[in-house]
Parts: C-alpha cells; sequence; structure tokens
C-alpha cells in the first residue's frame, strides 16, 4: 500500500504540527486565495481537521474576481471544508489591500470562533519578505520575517518551497488558480520574486538554496529580536534619560522605537541623540501629528504644538 505524494505529506504534516497545541474539534479557518500554496494549504488541513473553513476574501481588483472566489470556495467545499466568501474591497495597492484582507479575515475568525486563521505563506514568501526589508534598510525584526504564529495566524508552510504546494495541488488532482496580480511588475514583491533568479545566478547559488538561506537567516534574527523584545519588557522607565543612557545601544533603540507607531530608522537616531549626544537640541518631529523632546530628564511626546515650545 502507498501512501499519500511526499508533496502532500509534506503539508499534511506542516499542518499537524502547527495545530499540535489546539483542541482537535476546534474550527479553523484557511485564507484562500485559489493558488497552488492556499489550496495545498487547504486541503492538507481538511485532512487533517474536522471543522475547517474556507475564508475566500474578494478584493474586487479585476473583472470576474468574484466568480472565482466562488470557484475557489466550491473547490474548498469539494474537499470537505466549509466556505465563505468575504468582501475585502480595497485599491489597487500592496498596503491597503493587505489590510482590507487581514480586516475580513479577522472578523470572519471572531464571527465564527475560530481557534486560528492559517495562511499559506511559503519558504519562497519569506525569502521575498526578507529582501524587501533588506532593501528598506530595516531592523532584526523586520529582517526575522513572517511569524510562524502571531496572534490567531498561523503559516504552517513557512518550512516549504512553492514548488512543493503546487506538487501537492497536482497529486491531488486539484487546479489552482493563476492570479495575474502576482506577476503584476507594479507591485515591489513580484519584482523581487522575479530576480531572485539574477540574483541566485550572481551569487553562484540555485534559487531554491537561496531562499533557503534567506528564511534560515529570518528565523535566526526571530530568535534574537524575540530575546531583545523580552529584555525590552523589563524596563521599568524606558522615558528616563539616565536609564535609558546606560542601556546598549541594540535595546534602548528598540525602546525609542515604541514610542510612536511608523517610526523610521532616522526618527529613532534623531530620538537617541536626545538621550546620548544632548546639547540642547529639540524638538524631535514624529508621525502622527506628534514630536519628542527631552525635559527633566525624560524623553517626552508631546503635540507638534507643544514640542515647538522646546526643551525645558
Amino acid at each position: 500500500m502507498t501512501g499519500p505524494d511526499p508533496a502532500v505529506a509534506a503539508c499534511r504534516l506542516a499542518v499537524r504540527r502547527s495545530l499540535a497545541d489546539l483542541d482537535p474539534s476546534a474550527p479553523v479557518g484557511v485564507a484562500l486565495s485559489g493558488g497552488p500554496d492556499s489550496l495545498a494549504l487547504l486541503a492538507a488541513a481538511a485532512f487533517e481537521r474536522p471543522a475547517v473553513v474556507a475564508l475566500v476574501v474578494d478584493q474586487t481588483w479585476y473583472a470576474g474576481s468574484r466568480a472565482v472566489c466562488e470557484t475557489a470556495a466550491e473547490a474548498a467545499r469539494g474537499l470537505g471544508a466549509d466556505a465563505v466568501v468575504l468582501d475585502g474591497a480595497a485599491p489597487r495597492e500592496e498596503a491597503a489591500a493587505r489590510t482590507a484582507r487581514y480586516a475580513a479575515l479577522d472578523a470572519a475568525a471572531g464571527e465564527r470562533g475560530l481557534a486560528a486563521v492559517l495562511l499559506g505563506h511559503t519558504r519562497d514568501d519569506q525569502a521575498e519578505t526578507v529582501l524587501l526589508a533588506l532593501a528598506r534598510g530595516s531592523g532584526a525584526r523586520s529582517l526575522a520575517g513572517m511569524a510562524p504564529v502571531r496572534g490567531h495566524y498561523r503559516r504552517p508552510l513557512l518550512g516549504l518551497d512553492r514548488t512543493s504546494t503546487v506538487r501537492a495541488c497536482a497529486a491531488q488532482g486539484l487546479t489552482p488558480y493563476a492570479d495575474p496580480a502576482n506577476s503584476d511588475p507594479a507591485f515591489a514583491r513580484n519584482r523581487v520574486r522575479a530576480a531572485m533568479g539574477t540574483l541566485a545566478d550572481a551569487l553562484g547559488r540555485d534559487t531554491a538554496a537561496l531562499a533557503t538561506s534567506l528564511a534560515t537567516s529570518a528565523r535566526l534574527l526571530r530568535d534574537d529580536a524575540d530575546l531583545l523584545d523580552r529584555l525590552a519588557d523589563e524596563v521599568t522607565d524606558p522615558c528616563d534619560v539616565a536609564v535609558l543612557a546606560a542601556l546598549p545601544p541594540a535595546l534602548r533603540g528598540r525602546l525609542l522605537h515604541r514610542l510612536v507607531p511608523g517610526l523610521t530608522a532616522a526618527h529613532v537616531d534623531a530620538l537617541d541623540a536626545l538621550v546620548t549626544r544632548w546639547h540642547g537640541q529639540g524638538p524631535v518631529a514624529l508621525p502622527g501629528g506628534v514630536g519628542a523632546v527631552r525635559r527633566s530628564g525624560r524623553i517626552a511626546v508631546v503635540p507638534v504644538a507643544e514640542s515647538a515650545a522646546g526643551p525645558a
């Protein structure tokens, strides 16, 4: 008696391990686009779990998107899963689309009492995420890439490559949808994806080996970033200049980065100067209409009008 195709078995094992801490009867969701990654993930989840819901987000970017979503939902039902098409309409722009997609998934997870929502990101996606973060000049947390578990979201397939999901679909007679958005050069991630082969050639590597190395770097950096976050959590007064000045730069930078959402490396450098290179300067303009000033031995975040008054 032969077992399943190795790619199918690998997807099932990945799902089993990812959900091992959950009640076996608890319902879980799978974000389904209809592409090979999410379709292979859904097939594995439906095999491993008794209660699976395919969450198909229609972002209405192109004519016929609803029909594509309904086809994906029907494929999910054919695999024994429940399925629902969600409204995630958003502008054709990466950040806005991502925000709308996760908002739709969050709402569905809450309404249906899902113990987890599975995302079909693979090792190739992780490698692309690391390269994008490198291009932005990001720190360890961004270079750590996508976490296997974050809140109710889980990414079981981060240890598998994209080829494995394509093979798993073929072995099960599943026909994935080829999303034209995945080859549109208007999106930065697609440009990085297209350049991966060129970069691998320049480094004398094959694309799969390069993706594996980048994903490994992300995993190692995630461990470092997690440790720094725990150490930062232990600092009792993160706005006290004396406390901040006594910390190692990596830990001080982490605390300064937490002051206001959306800070860049340039913002953090300017804040660091308030602590370590103080000569009466200020204020530091920050996102959200606020500024940071050094007052009475502390770093204070205040409205722009108040920060204009300078240090006190």
